[in-house]
């Protein structure tokens, strides 16, 4: 199987996303923090290039008290941000409404600000089916030396055996621009499932998630450095 050809689509039709691996502030207990989150959401109602750049949100937090062995409890959520294009992932930095009115909240729900957890991606959709309400996310390093080419055709090949095979939809998301410190992520990874009881019988018996990865994906990551989140979707728009 041959990598993903991101480029096969014109530039026109590349999807472009911001993605967050985010941590809560720690003051907030871990089930009020997507109450916390969603109201730091609304707060891009006020700000026009918001609502004008980003074209749909999905904040998935951290499902609590579901036994998925090898799912972190290190995060707290996974935010998946379509951008209207590339250019988007940089303006919005740097856009005054926004650095007026949500970067001052961003102390009170996050760890740090958002900026600095966040990852400028492309995506590739290896299996299209809509989106569900459970998503198994993975931050993916590759193994020293090895190229990014070659992580990229064995996370494509990674829904074709086991029990990531049992996700409706899975996208690859290739990380594009430098991450921020301790982020330094080569692809995202999205299994979306039908259900909670869906992944934990795909994943029935296993020690670890991991284990349930086909071997040349094994072979490809720094496994160590590799990040796995189960969440649900607890907002979204449109």
């Amino acid at each position: 199987m041959h990598a993903p050809d991101f480029n096969a689509k014109t530039p026109d039709a590349l999807v472009w996303k911001m993605i967050y691996l985010a941590r809560r502030n720690p003051a907030l207990a871990p089930e009020d923090f997507p109450q916390a989150w969603r109201e730091h959401s609304a707060l891009g109602r006020q700000c026009r290039n918001v609502g004008e750049r980003v074209l749909s949100v999905a904040q998935c937090s951290r499902l609590l008290d579901v036994p998925l062995p090898g799912s972190s409890a290190d995060y707290d959520g996974v935010n998946l941000l379509v951008l209207r294009d590339r250019d988007a992932a940089t303006m919005i930095w740097s856009d005054p409404e926004t650095l007026a009115v949500m970067r001052p909240d961003e102390p009170r729900v996050f760890d740090r600000y958002v900026r600095n957890f966040t990852l400028v991606c492309r995506e590739q959709v290896l299996r299209d089916a809509p989106r569900s309400a459970v998503v198994l996310h993975g931050f993916l390093r590759r193994r020293p030396g090895l190229s990014a080419e070659s992580l990229l055709q064995a996370i494509a090949a990674a829904g074709s055996a086991g029990p990531f095979d049992a996700a409706q939809r899975i996208v690859l998301n290739e990380v594009v621009d430098t991450p921020p410190p301790g982020y330094e992520y080569d692809a995202i990874v999205e299994w979306w499932f039908d259900s909670v009881p869906a992944v934990l019988q795909a994943f029935d018996g296993r020690d670890d998630l991991r284990a349930g990865l086909p071997a040349p994906l094994v072979q490809a990551l720094d496994g160590a450095a590799s990040v796995f989140l189960l969440t649900r979707v607890t907002h979204s728009r449109p």
